[in-house]
């Protein structure tokens, strides 16, 4: 698959379990009976069914029947899903929801969630039993952190390494034969400096050398690099352009660290959280840029469902934008009169509404059957036609303004086709 192909599958499964989140973060029990268990791809799963098995038995200890016969319940759901996997859970691991919730009217429904091979490793094994189910941390994991290289260096050891989304992973580092600043008796003082100068201009290619040997290979899914040391180091490294070329143009700032062993990586992230930020959401701005500037003084540009739909069809959107706030369905209206097909979109809380054909004027029924989530109806055209797909952020003017004056939904057009 090519990484537009691999991005696009990522973005698509990323939306598709904030939806399941969101669907879970609204249930409630009456009582400390909704169960979660995040299980990390190196447990074994007759290890977990033991554990579902011990808190089975443990459950019996709890003083009101509903809530017992509830978390018993809900535990034998989740060891009967277990039943479907083998010695190992999927990669990246899963996380199990199951428990009885509110329905409305004094009743209980009994539901049971997997997620799968969720964007981030699940760290550790975790139990955890309450009147709602614990989703932080997959929301957590579905903030777009990135993938950020990590250089920190003084004159006696550098340390390089990855940040991907929250895990920092050291991977090289070096130490240095710098002599220190006093000389060696019999040598001059200008052939000490010069020797100096030379093991100091070797330890930077070094440390160049492993950064560029690290990031080279993934400069197009590198979102920046950051560079920390005290103030002389790291400005000499990156003023002698030691890096490769690519690399050094994604430096999105150097920072001031007081360790440069693997817990100098950490203080370096911890540093360079503002700019951190500001790198993500500058991504949405670019992309929101360009679709005004088409809009104002280019022929590039569409926005609306029934537009924007319209030009997904033809294959002339190169880029598909939709607000990360977007939650509505699209129903799909088919008139047996004309043989015509309509597309409403409407608020996912609202019930499927009866429509007027655009075509005859015939009143068209539709069934919930019809309807479909609306980001999932774009991201379905827009897979078949090789367009690309980016969820933006309201946390900024434009990202704001794309949901409140164009609907959540707009696009940037390969050719126009006057629609």
């Amino acid at each position: 698959m090519s990484q537009e192909g691999e991005q696009a599958s990522s973005d698509r499964k990323k939306y598709e379990f904030r939806k399941v989140i969101e669907d879970l973060d609204n249930y409630e029990g009456s009582g400390t009976q909704l169960v979660t268990i995040y299980v990390p791809e190196d447990r074994q799963v007759s290890d977990v069914v033991a554990h579902v098995t011990q808190e089975h038995s443990e459950a019996a200890n709890i003083k009101s029947k509903q809530t017992r016969t509830n978390v018993q319940d809900a535990l034998k759901s989740i060891k009967d899903r277990l039943r479907y996997y083998d010695t190992f859970p999927p990669e990246n691991g899963m996380v199990l929801f199951s428990g009885a919730v509110d329905s409305g009217g004094g009743q209980t429904e009994m539901i049971t969630r997997v997620l799968e091979s969720p964007p981030d490793p699940v760290e550790s094994f975790r139990y955890h039993c309450d009147s709602n189910f614990l989703t932080d941390p997959l929301e957590y994991m579905l903030e777009d952190h990135g993938l950020y290289g990590l250089i920190v260096l003084d004159r006696r050891e550098a340390n390089v390494g990855w940040l991907k989304g929250k895990r920092i992973e050291p991977v090289k580092s070096a130490s240095s034969l710098v002599p220190g600043k006093q000389r060696k008796g019999g040598q001059s003082a200008q052939r000490f400096a010069r020797l100096r100068l030379e093991a100091i201009d070797n330890f930077y290619q070094e440390v160049a050398g492993m950064a560029n040997d690290l990031f080279v290979p993934k400069r197009h899914e590198l979102d920046g690099v950051l560079v920390g040391g005290p103030s002389p180091t790291k400005d000499e490294f990156l003023d002698g352009d030691y890096l490769h070329h690519e690399i050094q143009d994604t430096v999105l700032g150097k920072f001031d660290v007081s360790y440069t062993d693997e817990s100098g990586l950490k203080d370096l992230v911890d540093n360079a959280s503002d700019a951190l930020a500001d790198a993500e959401v500058m991504k949405d701005k670019k992309h929101m840029e360009r679709f005004f500037k088409e809009l104002h003084s280019g022929e590039l540009a569409t926005y609306g469902f029934d537009q924007t739909r319209r030009n997904l069809v033809m294959g002339s959107v190169e880029t598909l934008l939709i607000s990360e706030d977007l939650r509505k369905d699209v129903v799909t209206f088919d008139c047996e009169a004309c043989d015509n097909t309509d597309y409403d979109l409407i608020d996912r809380r609202k019930a499927t509404p009866s429509h007027e054909c655009s075509e005859c004027g015939t009143d068209v029924e539709a069934t919930d059957e019809d309807r479909e989530d609306s980001i999932e109806h774009l991201i379905t055209i827009a897979e078949q036609r090789g367009t690309e797909t980016k969820f933006i952020s309201s946390d900024f003017e434009k990202g704001e303004q794309l949901y409140n004056a164009f609907g959540g939904i707009a696009g940037i057009l390969r050719y126009d086709t006057g629609i």
